[in-house]
């Protein structure tokens, strides 16, 4: 692993990887470093992504045990080599931006009228509140399908294994979990997301993390309303990817978190005129820039 140690320090990651490995979470294991330069020697994880294995018949088990190995995530926050920072309404703020700088303004060209600019405030402070008012967790930030590992231990068993977590934050209960059940690169059937949603509010609640006062339905907002926020960073990122890393091939997987955005909040009629706008214009806007 290579990281310009000016842009983004290794430290981070050398730290993290320790803290999760103690904790049982089978990360890359830092082998040598050299901070200066920004180089690490990592134990190989192989280069089979859980993605490459999800199917109908398999994705219900394998999306459990990854719920399962969450919880561990979800219980670190600190110890005497990290102190992760905090995931909170400046931060959500900064995501969003870059939803409006970067696909909206940049590469879409849309003008902004002042109608719209209301909308998208209300929207925007919506899902800042819902972040708000969620109980804080250990947090990965980026626990999806393609950061997770299929690798064999020394009996050959299979592991699920965790990379990319270089960015863990604390923040909301519901954010690795939405991540990972409403995936950016591949969608399951509602049933199955609310199952398994289900499945994370008991886990949360068994934990000690969720009180037992918070509700299915209040939790399922947050879930829903997190998904929304996560897919609009997501929309965002994806087209500074293309403008300002020169990586173009994640301009291909702003469809599906267009659709989500659409999808989920008009499911809430305080996010209807939002859900409608991405409808009639975002998307058929996206769609004429392809």
């Amino acid at each position: 692993m290579d990281s310009p140690p000016e842009l983004i320090p290794v430290t981070p990651f050398i730290k993290l990887a320790k803290a999760y490995g103690d904790l049982g979470v089978n990360v890359p294991q830092v082998i040598e470093s050299n901070v200066e330069e920004g180089f690490l020697l990592l134990s190989d994880l192989g280069d089979v992504q859980l993605i490459s294995r999800l199917n109908d018949d398999s994705v219900a088990a394998y999306y459990s045990r990854a719920l399962t190995l969450l919880d561990k995530f979800a219980a670190f926050k600190e110890n005497a080599e990290v102190d992760l920072p905090s995931y909170d309404s400046d931060f959500v703020h900064r995501e969003l931006d870059i939803f409006t700088d970067w696909l909206i303004k940049h590469h879409l060209k849309l003008v902004i009228d002042t109608d719209t600019r209301k909308m998208l405030e209300q929207a925007f402070g919506l899902l800042v509140v819902n972040a708000e008012e969620q109980p804080k967790v250990g947090m990965h930030r980026d626990y999806h399908s393609r950061n997770l590992m299929l690798t064999a231990d020394e009996f050959g068993i299979e592991q699920l294994s965790v990379i990319d977590f270089q960015d863990a934050v604390i923040g909301p209960v519901t954010y690795d979990a939405v991540s990972l059940l409403r995936d950016c690169y591949i969608r399951w059937p509602d049933a199955l997301v609310e199952g398994l949603m289900e499945k994370h509010y008991a886990n949360q609640q068994q934990a000690g993390l969720v009180d037992s006062s918070v509700t299915l339905e209040t939790y399922r907002r947050w879930f829903d309303l997190m998904g929304i926020q996560r897919h609009i960073k997501a929309a965002g990122i994806f087209a500074r990817l293309n403008y300002r890393d020169a990586k173009p091939a994640y301009m291909a997987d702003i469809p599906m978190t267009l659709t989500y955005i659409r999808d989920i909040s008009a499911r809430y009629p305080e996010l209807e005129d939002f859900s409608a706008w991405v409808a009639t214009t975002l998307i058929p806007a996206f769609e004429d820039k392809q």
